[in-house]
Formats: C-alpha cells, sequence, structure tokens
C-alpha cells in the first residue's frame, strides 16, 4: 500500500487531498498541531479510530517549527509522497506575524526538505507555492541545471532554496505555483470568498446586516480547490520533478465575486457591503491569471467547475449550514 504525508491536513486543500488519496488506496498520515480544542472538522467524516481494523487515516501531533517531530514522524511514517500543504498562508495575519510566518512557512520547507534528505528513502516532495510571487518583480527564473528555486513572494517574505547539494538519488522535488486561488465550502472563514458567502447566507437568515471588506479591485484566477488536489496528485506521479502553473486562465475582480454571490441569492450587494480600510492590504498584487497551458499540455487537465458555478457551491453550501 502506498503511504503519503500532508502537512496542512486540517485545511480546505488537506482534507479534499486526503478524501482523493484514500480513494486511490492510499494508507494517508496527516501533520496536525496539538491544541486544547480540535480544529477536525473538515476531516471528521474520514476519520477513524486507528485501532478499527480496515483503518487508512492516521493523523500525528506535530508542527513545521519543529524539526525534530517532522523527522520522528517521517522515521516511523515511511511515506513514498509528502504533500507539503501546511502554512501560514493568510496574507494580512503575514503582515501582523512575519516572524512567524517565515518560520512556519519559509523555514518550515527547509526543515521538512533536511528530514526527507536524512531518511535516506526515495520521498517525492510536493511543494505549493502562492500565485503572489509572481507579484510584481520584474522577472523570476529558475535554473533547471542547478535544478534552484528562487521565491519572491511580496506577502510572505523571500524563500531560497538550493536543492543542488542535496544528494539527487534521495528524493524528487516536484514545485506548484499553485496558489491562483482556488475556493470551496470549505475554504477558511477569515478569507474574502467565504467570509462574503457566510455573510450572504447569514443576511438572508437575518442574523446579519452588513458585510465589511476591503479592496475590491485586485483581479484574480479562481477554481474549485477539489479539481485542484487532484493535479497535485497526477503531478508526483511523474518520473521526473517539474514545475506547474495551475489555474483556470480566467480573471475576475474581488468586485465581480461579491456581485454575483450576492445576486445569486437575490439580494444587491451595495446595500449590504461597506469599506473598511483596516483590510487592505499594505502592499497589494493588483492582477493575476494564470498561463496554466504547461499543465494542460502535459496532463490533459483543465477546470470543469467556473467562476459562477464554483460561486453557487460555496453560497449553497452556507446556506444549508
Amino acid at each position: 500500500m502506498k503511504k503519503a504525508l500532508i502537512t496542512g491536513v486540517t485545511g480546505q486543500d488537506g482534507s479534499y487531498l486526503s478524501e482523493f488519496l484514500l480513494s486511490k488506496g492510499f494508507e494517508v498520515h496527516g501533520l496536525i498541531r496539538r491544541a486544547s480544542t480540535f480544529n477536525t472538522c473538515r476531516i471528521d467524516h474520514i476519520y477513524s479510530d486507528p485501532h478499527e481494523p480496515g483503518t487508512h487515516f492516521f493523523l500525528h501531533y506535530g508542527d513545521l517549527s519543529d524539526s525534530e517531530q517532522i523527522s520522528d514522524i517521517l522515521y516511523n511514517t515511511k511515506p513514498g509522497e509528502v504533500y507539503n500543504l501546511g502554512a501560514q498562508s493568510h496574507v494580512k495575519v503575514s503582515f501582523s506575524m512575519p516572524e512567524y510566518t517565515g518560520n512556519v512557512t519559509g523555514l518550515g520547507t527547509t526543515r521538512l526538505l533536511e528530514a526527507i534528505r536524512r531518511s535516506d528513502n526515495n520521498v517525492k516532495l510536493y511543494q505549493a507555492s502562492s500565485s503572489e510571487m509572481f507579484g510584481r518583480s520584474p522577472s523570476l527564473k529558475r535554473s533547471r541545471r542547478r535544478l534552484t528555486l528562487q521565491v519572491l513572494m511580496r506577502s510572505q517574505g523571500l524563500l531560497l532554496l538550493d536543492d543542488a547539494k542535496l544528494p539527487s538519488g534521495l528524493w524528487n522535488v516536484c514545485v506548484q505555483r499553485h496558489s491562483f486561488n482556488h475556493e470551496s465550502p470549505r475554504r477558511g472563514e477569515i478569507f474574502v470568498t467565504r467570509k462574503t458567502t457566510m455573510a450572504v447566507a447569514s443576511i438572508i437568515a437575518k442574523k446579519q446586516r452588513v458585510l465589511f471588506l476591503g479592496n475590491l479591485e485586485p483581479k484574480r484566477d479562481w477554481g474549485y480547490a477539489p479539481e485542484y488536489v487532484e493535479i497535485m496528485w497526477r503531478i508526483l506521479q511523474q518520473d521526473e520533478p517539474d514545475d506547474f502553473v495551475v489555474g483556470t486562465g480566467e480573471q475576475h475582480t474581488v468586485r465581480e465575486f461579491v456581485e454575483q454571490a450576492f445576486a445569486y441569492a437575490g439580494l444587491q450587494w451595495e446595500d449590504h457591503v461597506k469599506i473598511d480600510k483596516k483590510y487592505f492590504r499594505p502592499t497589494e498584487t493588483e492582477d493575476l491569471v494564470a498561463d496554466s497551458s504547461k499543465i494542460k499540455n502535459t496532463f490533459g487537465w483543465k477546470p470543469k467547475i467556473g467562476f459562477r458555478d464554483l460561486i453557487k457551491i460555496m453560497v449553497d453550501a452556507d446556506m444549508r449550514k
């Protein structure tokens, strides 16, 4: 039985990826931070007591800030595939907590790479990165000869990894610069898309009257998260590591998302939305859209759920909730 380890297993992508890998016959191990309360609502439906026969989904306490824990988990589980989805990924929080963000999102990846190298196993690593890395920087080049990844992320600091020094036979690295925004009913409630669809449901239920938002003008490429986790798996089934950009190739403003969500519920968004400057980012990448031609040519992949359907799925889910 193939084994996979997922960091960020309790997040949107981690939960969908766990479901997908289990359907493919994997034994799935997830890294979860210890806390006084459980934050497992996205994966409760696939969790069972590890003592039960036939259990293939296991959770392990650990943190990307603790290299010893990561090494122990890798040693004990011996996964063939590792999906690094764990991060402090909220942009506004990254400005408020830059040191913590760098420690978990940047150095956490380094700790994971080092643990894989020391494990002496042939592990394939999937590293999820952010579309914010494209930002306004003039160019980002990857030297395939030296296998050097230089990631300049406007929202989350500078991460420089050089795998030329690591023994090439021990592990393969696949990088997907993937966060051309992908959404779902499991999206975190502090992100603008889910914040909007939850507000629509609350307004209909007369539990809320006003939704406060920040800048409505940035343009983003929005896709459906379950479709993105499938391509994560397909990337790791390749024999050689590579970089891929995943997205729909279709661009919409935050304003359009808000308009469509309210209109779908029969509401006028202008009657309920107010702008609060505290939600504006210190620096903003205004215009992002994916050129995913490489991944379409390599895998024949293209998204099935479009922008309007995505919004309907999210609003419907929050209305039911």
